[in-house]
């Protein structure tokens, strides 16, 4: 298994070639993302990275990830989602997306990765934990109709 990072750069979609094998497994995360997968990728990467770990031309998990300076956290890097393929869960990809989202944080100045889980989701919420990850605070959300 290995790590591949696709983002934009210069306008330019590097790793554009990875997106199409991503589809189906960032799908099993978020199932509401639109029929142009490629497009609202490209606009999200703009903003974002995108690690995916692989073996062969296989996605078997995948991070979204971004970065930047508040007043609370300094440099904050926020995961917006982490998925390991359902049919390869509990091998390890989903500590080995982790892993790599930490060295990425502290080359980057960080002092911790954050991210939002659905309240349902408890597996991945004890995956979290397992990997060291404690709940600081609670999450509000207003929705405009």
């Amino acid at each position: 298994m290995k790590i591949v990072e696709v983002f934009a750069e210069d306008g330019q979609l590097a790793g554009s070639e990875w997106l199409a094998h991503a589809e189906s497994v960032h799908r099993q995360l978020r199932p509401h993302l639109p029929d142009d997968y490629m497009a609202k990728m490209t606009r999200v990467l703009k903003d974002a990275r995108m690690a995916l770990a692989v073996e062969g031309e296989a996605v078997l998990g995948l991070a979204v990830y971004r970065w930047h300076e508040n007043t609370y956290d300094g440099l904050k890097f926020y995961i917006d989602d982490l998925v390991t393929d359902e049919v390869r869960r509990s091998e390890g990809v989903g500590h080995a997306l982790i892993a790599h989202l930490e060295e990425v944080a502290k080359k980057l100045g960080a002092n911790g990765l954050v991210l939002d889980s659905g309240t349902q989701r408890t597996q991945a919420h004890k995956f979290y934990f397992r990997e060291g990850f404690v709940i600081p605070a609670f999450n509000f959300k207003k929705s405009f109709s």
